[in-house]
């Protein structure tokens, strides 16, 4: 099923308007990879980082190119164990940062 744009325009206003909703995403995709729903949880992921930190300041501070990130996320990415850590700490450390910021 696709996400309408509806859809994921709401999650970034909810993201924005409430933080701790945004950590609850964080931790939903945790818990659906550790479920061994593992395509769902890239795709709560993905759309929890464009709704906060952005691909390109996730690039950044992961060191991965946006595109490989972009495709790691995808319904049919496949990352490593080293990237996924790599993808939640960098997202856990923008959700509780002061600078902070949501993607407009």
């Amino acid at each position: 099923m696709t996400l309408t744009r509806d859809f994921k325009q709401t999650v970034v206003e909810r993201v924005q308007r409430e933080p701790e909703f945004a950590r609850a995403l964080l931790d939903e995709a945790a818990t659906l990879f550790l479920n061994g729903e593992t395509d769902t949880a890239r795709l709560v992921l993905r759309d929890l980082v464009n709704a906060t930190v952005g691909f390109e300041q996730l690039a950044t501070a992961t060191k991965k190119p946006s595109k490989s990130l972009h495709r790691m996320l995808s319904p049919r990415g496949n990352p490593s164990m080293d990237n996924l850590a790599a993808i939640f700490g960098a997202v856990r450390t923008g959700l509780g940062s002061p600078r902070f910021q949501c993607n407009k």
